[in-house]
């Protein structure tokens, strides 16, 4: 009972520190050893005062790190109030081309690019895996690859889908140079010019991209925060209109992180299949749940191989090495021929040194620790948010993947943000880059792949005074 009352008390006194300030948010706690021998109790003690806060949400335990004063949370974004479109649109929005000066650009701090820092990434691991290669047989690692890739990276991509209950044929898998590429391969093997293709919105600007490169025209479905995709509207749409093909990102979508649930996807995959519309799923931060968890992919619940899954290791491992995948199901061989008429085979050095890595090294430890650095930027790049940014700010809290989509207060203009902190030499993205019509224009998406650092909090602190004065 005594020792009861003893961590009792010190959680209060702690509390108390925390609620006037004495304690800031963000800043570290005296270690449970250092705080034992200052306070003159037992670690058990310790541990019971720092357990009690972190319940009360006042703290947070950091791997590696220790314990930290939690800000208060900012409000996830609200539902989407998108207006239903009366009929398929071809891509209107003239950002889409603007995007890219500046992801070209590297004089930026980057709180925009969605791929993690090399420091996050087994870089060193991954040249010597290269070096290698190239010691034992540099004709061949700087030949042709086949088209389809090689049979051993394929191998370990079915095998890595089994662990998440899906039967692959290795053969059915195509190598791509990147998820960009599959996404795109699929669309060109699927559809033609002016047919429909339904996606979310908000969705990755590449999607996007890749949709209007074909002169196809889009209908959009509303993805829910934290709910992810209705099937129940993705059905009554699917009824209205002749869709060819959906593109969807239902593990942690770019750029509400959202994750659409197994029952939905069941759903989703059915109605897709009774409507004679091909799925084609765009899986590239599946492995990146902050739980260790692997969401399941829809071909999970694909019967008829009527689901085209795309996925890359440019989140997990390298982005500069540009490999990827297709899982095509019934359509492996016409997309291997389009393979072969686009870019021919994937860079046989890459692939290479992807297999060399992959037989060397623990491919679940590094995910590991990618996932652990992600969820603690997510949640000080969330934590920074509602300390600095203006009164009204609406932050996602996902469960995985790299990607923070902010709503603005009501008179702050996404594209005036980024175009302030763009001035500033900080990388942003606006809202409206995210929809086909150039829809949340109060949005604004970062991206939380860099690690936490007295740069990045001075970048989120610059940016945030910067949406202040334009809210002023």
């Amino acid at each position: 009972m005594a020792n009861e009352l003893l961590y009792e008390r010190l959680a209060e006194r702690l509390r108390g520190q925390i609620q006037r300030g004495a304690l800031r948010a963000g800043e570290r706690l005296p270690s449970l050893r250092r705080l034992g021998r200052d306070q003159r109790i037992s670690l058990a003690t310790a541990v019971e005062a720092y357990l009690q806060l972190e319940r009360e949400g006042l703290i947070e335990a950091r791997p590696r790190s220790g314990y930290y004063v939690r800000a208060p949370a900012a409000p996830a974004p609200r539902a989407s109030s998108h207006r239903r479109p009366r009929a398929p649109q071809p891509i209107r929005n003239p950002a889409l081309l603007g995007v890219l000066d500046v992801l070209g650009r590297c004089d930026l701090i980057s709180l925009h690019a969605a791929t993690p820092a090399p420091s996050l990434l087994p870089t060193a691991a991954l040249a010597a895996a290269a070096s290698r290669v190239m010691r034992r047989n540099a004709q061949a690692a700087l030949s042709y690859a086949v088209p389809q890739g090689l049979a051993p990276l394929r191998a370990r991509i079915a095998q890595r889908y089994a662990q998440c209950g899906v039967d692959v044929d290795p053969d059915e898998i195509v190598i791509t140079a990147g998820a960009m590429e599959a996404i795109s391969l699929s669309l060109r093997t699927v559809a033609r010019a002016g047919d429909v293709v339904l996606v979310e919105t908000p969705t990755y600007y590449g999607l996007l991209q890749a949709v209007a490169e074909l002169g196809l025209r889009v209908i959009e479905i509303p993805n829910r925060p934290g709910q992810g995709i209705d099937p129940s509207r993705l059905s009554e749409l699917l009824e209205r209109h002749a869709v060819r093909a959906a593109v969807l990102v239902p593990n942690f979508n770019n750029p509400v992180g959202s994750l659409t649930g197994d029952a939905d996807k069941r759903r989703i995959v059915a109605a897709c299949a009774a409507h004679g519309t091909v799925l084609i799923e765009d899986d590239l931060y599946g492995e990146l749940a902050y739980s260790g968890e692997r969401p399941s992919p829809l071909r999970r619940y694909d019967d008829s191989g009527g689901v085209i899954t795309c996925g890359s290791y440019s989140k997990m491992l390298a982005p500069g090495l540009r490999v990827g995948w297709v899982l095509g199901g019934r359509w492996a061989t016409a997309l291997l021929r389009a393979k072969c008429f686009s870019t021919v085979a994937t860079s046989t050095l890459s692939q290479l040194t992807i297999v060399e890595y992959l037989e060397r090294h623990d491919f679940d430890r590094g995910l590991r620790r990618l996932r652990r650095e992600l969820a603690i930027n997510a949640q000080r790049y969330r934590e920074a948010i509602a300390l600095h940014w203006p009164v009204g700010t609406c932050v996602s809290a996902p469960a995985g993947g790299m990607a923070l989509w902010l709503e603005l207060p009501p008179q702050v203009q996404g594209q005036a943000v980024f175009e302030a902190a763009l001035a500033r030499g900080i990388g942003t993205l606006p809202g409206h880059l995210f929809s086909n019509r150039g829809d949340y224009d109060r949005h604004l998406r970062l991206s939380c792949g860099q690690p936490w650092s007295e740069q990045v909090e001075t970048a989120l602190r610059t940016v945030g005074g910067l949406a202040a004065a334009l809210a002023d």
